[in-house]
């Protein structure tokens, strides 16, 4: 058996896709619709609000393309505050106007292949801030989940473990080539979810997006290794732009 490799969890964290029914929307009343983006408002900063107190954060997004209209992410220190997050939204009026397509729940996690040896990643500033991260700021975020490839000729987990060390190396650096222009925040999902890890990538140009993730592909552990699932890509929604978008909805 392979050596397992140790890993390092901070918060939790909760993709939450939804699909606006607009029809449905378009159907209540003005009054009702009023009502409705008030509750909403009041709910979505109640959940911003937890950053400022130190217990986690939260991002609000427009998904471009079919599969999803609106993406939370909420960040917590365990999976029982994520289920009250998923409640408080689900008793809203405007759950009622929406569907969930996709959800994902893992773990912000850091792996012993880029830790290095005796470090305590709770106690050292730089590391707990990537375990227990703020949700940056930039314009646009970019979602993926992935597995490691487990076929007979290339099985991540058989692998020995300064071979998978070396080579999660050699993928880190092309990471960090992209500091200050993408912010990366890896969750494991390993037992939580369907997929082993969630990728969500954080920029100000889309495009960097498919620059990094193209440069990575031809990196040996995800050519050999890597399995994706599907990709979704958003704008940063401010609470402006909410009431708007949903305005826009009924004009148009």
């Amino acid at each position: 058996m392979s050596e397992a490799v140790k890993t390092y969890e901070g918060w939790y964290a909760y993709h939450d896709f939804r699909k606006i029914d607009w029809n449905r929307w378009k159907s209540l009343s003005p009054e009702k619709r009023e009502e409705v983006t008030r509750e909403l408002l009041e709910v979505l900063r109640e959940f911003a609000s937890v950053e400022e107190k130190g217990g986690g954060s939260f991002g609000q997004y427009a998904v471009f393309g079919h599969k999803a209209d609106l993406l939370f992410i909420h960040f917590r220190p365990t999976l029982d505050e994520l289920n009250e997050v998923k409640w408080r939204f689900d008793k809203t009026a405007f759950a009622d106007v929406t569907s969930a397509p996709t959800s994902f729940i893992s773990v912000v996690e850091l792996s012993a292949y880029t830790v290095p040896p005796g470090t305590d990643p709770l106690s050292d500033p730089a590391f707990r801030e990537r375990l227990q991260p703020s949700m940056p700021k930039a314009k646009y975020v970019c979602f993926y989940p992935m597995d490691k490839r487990r076929h007979l000729s290339d099985n991540w987990y058989m692998l020995p473990m300064e071979e998978r060390r070396k080579m999660m190396k050699s993928h880190g650096m092309i990471g960090r080539s992209y500091a200050g222009r993408v912010r990366q925040i890896i969750t494991g999902s390993i037992g939580l979810d369907d997929w082993e890890w969630g990728v969500s990538l954080f920029a100000d140009d889309p495009l960097t997006f498919k620059k990094i993730v193209t440069e990575m592909r031809f990196d040996e552990v995800s050519a050999r290794f890597g399995e994706f699932g599907p990709f979704y890509t958003g704008a940063r929604l401010t609470e402006e732009k909410l009431v708007s978008l949903l305005k826009e909805q009924i004009s148009g």
